[in-house]
């Protein structure tokens, strides 16, 4: 059994081609060609933990992944994610490998997919991206964009003055042009791709603030308790996207939309049917784009995979 530091996987993340491997991992989930069982969770006073888990028919490996979120650990200096994941053999069932990566993996692939969910819905000509959000994921999903938009003008959103700042001062070192606000609206009144990333309870963004022709990604709600967009946007949307159809509607968005009664199961698409092109994402240039994403294991075993076959061939 191989031991995967998180050193070791720090150094090759950036040798990989991760959309690629994960667009395949969506195409492969809604082609019927996985087996994904519903998430393990576990809510606690001062964190959660997720469980996710699943095989790919025809690989060689499946994949266990525990991935932990305890929020407050900002106020101790500690990063909020922990994790680890687990790699096994389909013909055997031996474990062939565990990769140490703290979260890292779990964040990285919860980025990738916001950009793989941009580049197929997103306006052709964006004018700035709009961050919801100051923490890692706010990080990365910008940092993941930059093979689908060369826009570099950004805007963020965010409750406390020192970290807007600090998220401002971070992205302007990497060629961006980063604006703060701490009104929601700004963000809608002056952006046409806009990425969620907290772990907001209440709505943050309503449907009035958002105007003709945005793309949304929302990536922090996972949890059924956990919202970032008004109901009312998804109903004002002209396309609806879940990562899983099946379970986005029993967490993130879709559920509260739903749960709500302002939309249909009908009403939404997966997003690996439109990798695919067995359905239509965007079809206009006014069109307003939702993508829900919750996190599905296939990102976990297409991740896991390519650092595992990477270390092998070096």
């Amino acid at each position: 059994m191989q031991l995967i530091s998180r050193e070791e996987i720090e150094q090759i993340l950036p040798t990989l081609d991760l959309m690629s491997d994960i667009e395949a991992g969506f195409a492969a989930f809604s082609k019927g060609r996985s087996n994904i069982p519903p998430v393990g969770e576990l809510v606690m006073e001062k964190g959660e933990v997720h469980i996710k888990y699943g095989a790919i028919t025809g690989d060689p490996y499946y994949v266990i992944k525990i991935a932990s979120g305890f929020y407050g650990n900002v106020e101790l200096g500690l990063p909020s994610s922990n994790g680890l994941m687990l790699l096994f053999s389909q013909t055997t069932g031996e474990l062939l490998a565990t990769l140490l990566d703290e979260g890292i993996l779990t964040d990285a692939r919860t980025a990738v997919a916001g950009a793989i969910a941009a580049k197929h819905l997103a306006p052709s000509n964006i004018e700035c991206i709009g961050i919801v959000g100051t923490g890692m994921q706010a990080r990365l999903q910008l940092q993941y964009l930059a093979p689908v938009t060369k826009c570099k003008k950004v805007m963020v959103w965010g409750r406390n003055p020192e970290r807007l700042k600090r998220y401002q001062t971070e992205m302007t070192a990497l060629g961006y042009e980063v604006a703060t606000t701490q009104e929601a609206a700004d963000i809608g009144a002056n952006c046409n791709l806009i990425v969620t990333t907290t772990i907001a309870e209440t709505p943050i963004l309503r449907a009035d603030h958002i105007r003709p022709g945005t793309h949304i990604s929302a990536v922090g709600s996972d949890t059924p308790h956990k919202q970032e967009l008004d109901e009312s946007i998804l109903a004002k949307a002209d396309c609806v996207v879940a990562d899983s159809i099946e379970q986005c509607a029993l967490r993130g968005e879709i559920f509260k939309a739903l749960e709500a009664q302002v939309i249909t199961s009908n009403d939404v698409k997966e997003l690996g049917n439109i990798i695919i092109g067995q359905t239509k994402g965007r079809e206009n240039e006014t069109d307003i784009t939702i993508f829900d994403s919750t996190g599905v294991a296939v990102q976990d075993i297409q991740i896991a995979l390519a650092v595992y076959e990477k270390l092998a061939k070096s």
